[in-house]
């Protein structure tokens, strides 16, 4: 069942140009790697690499998160080496910070010259990680959340809005 819309879709293409040219600013000189994390980012990062104003190159990743005691893989890694780039991680939403927290600890492995956060959507109320986000879309409740890439069960991806959604899976 979908709620009320917590964010337009002209809301969400104003703050992705923000952040967009804030991350122009920010890396200005520098070929940054925007790196997604699939599937629900897919949208949100190409909306956002055609809001950056300077040249970056783009990739994604995959993780599947287990059981507490199996932990989190990856699903599908880089297809090129982040060793001495630039990487700007791109998640669609924030919660416990828990697989961002093993994302975030094997890009640093790799060494990379810096490493970023930029999330759609920020969920502090649920947070146990401490995630250091560099850049942040909205800030939102604890209710979820599907549009604009995210899903329910595989629905609602292609509404253009944020919408709360009445049930978490």
């Amino acid at each position: 069942m979908i709620g009320e819309e917590l964010y337009s879709a002209q809301a969400i293409a104003t703050r992705v140009r923000e952040i967009g040219t804030q991350i122009s600013h920010d890396y200005a000189g520098k070929v940054p790697v925007v790196l997604g994390v699939l599937n629900a980012a897919a949208v949100f990062l190409a909306d956002l690499t055609r809001a950056i104003q300077i040249p970056c190159e783009y990739d994604f990743i995959a993780v599947t998160k287990f059981s507490t005691h199996e932990g989190i893989r990856f699903q599908k890694d880089t297809s090129a080496s982040v060793e001495g780039r630039h990487v700007i991680l791109v998640e669609d939403t924030i919660d416990t910070g828990m697989t961002l927290q093993y994302i975030v600890k094997s890009i640093r492995a790799r060494e990379p010259a810096s490493l970023a956060v930029c999330a759609l959507l920020d969920r502090p109320a649920r947070r146990i990680a401490d995630i250091e986000i560099t850049y942040r879309g909205f800030e939102v409740p604890d209710v979820y959340i599907v549009g604009y890439g995210l899903d329910y069960h595989g629905h609602y991806r292609e509404l253009q809005g944020l919408y709360a959604h009445g049930t978490w899976p």
